[in-house]
């Protein structure tokens, strides 16, 4: 048990790295058999072989995940936890999709796409991000309400300048926030767009306003993963 612990949890073995690689492989490999399955007119052959894939890789995904339920200290937080969470979605549609050719239940397939997730847990990368976040969580949810709140505003003050001149694309507030969120992220489709001086003078400061809502996040996570690397190399 110690030893399957270690190949499995500990990535600073030899063992340990190639588990860790085997699985991304399959992860990637699985993936690619999924966007394959997409494309029109395969043959049965290939559909048969895409699907032999399938089932090899959601055996060994299984295996791992009962594995790692097993050496888990604790069980019920691990099976609770993000990653035991994306480790089950991950296996979950090939059992609930099998033998059934309901198209309701089909759409359980594109759970399939929480395997990309599950690389996470191998990404040295992702795991500093994930330190970064939890050192500026606070001032991105508070960042995170302050968006909505002027993307509430924004669309609340182009209905009112719009409303009369263009009834239709700007309908309600509800119709206006489309406008909002093209607006304050700088996006700008052109699909609704002010027509009268007031709306026009109102999108210029919400442009404005807009420029400071898409760096201030890199700020913050840029800020953020210096610490995390501080974290990881303390000298």
């Amino acid at each position: 048990m110690k030893t399957l612990k270690q190949i499995i949890e500990q990535r600073d073995t030899v063992r340990g790295r190639t588990f860790d690689l085997a699985i991304q492989a399959l992860i990637v490999v699985s993936l690619i058999t999924f966007s394959i399955e997409t494309l029109p007119d395969l043959s049965p052959t290939l559909r048969n072989l895409l699907h032999a894939i399938e089932l090899i890789t959601v055996v060994i995904f299984t295996v791992e995940y009962i594995l790692r339920v097993i050496i888990a200290d604790n069980k019920i937080r691990f099976i609770t936890s993000f990653f035991g969470v994306i480790d089950l979605v991950a296996i979950l549609p090939f059992y609930v999709t099998a033998g059934i050719d309901l198209r309701a239940f089909r759409a359980f397939r594109l759970l399939r796409l929480f395997r990309i997730f599950k690389l996470a847990r191998y990404s040295v990368a992702v795991r500093r991000f994930h330190r970064a976040f939890l050192i500026a969580r606070e001032e991105i949810v508070l960042f995170f309400c302050v968006t909505v709140i002027l993307l509430f505003l924004a669309a609340v003050g182009i209905y009112y300048f719009e409303n009369q001149a263009q009834p239709e694309r700007f309908r309600s507030v509800f119709h206006s926030l489309w406008w909002a969120v093209a607006t304050l992220t700088t996006v700008g489709y052109g699909d609704v767009y002010p027509i009268t001086a007031g709306g026009r003078i109102f999108t210029f400061f919400v442009l404005l306003i807009g420029l400071g809502i898409v760096s201030v996040p890199a700020g913050l996570v840029s800020s953020a993963l210096s610490k995390a690397r501080e974290f990881e190399n303390p000298c």
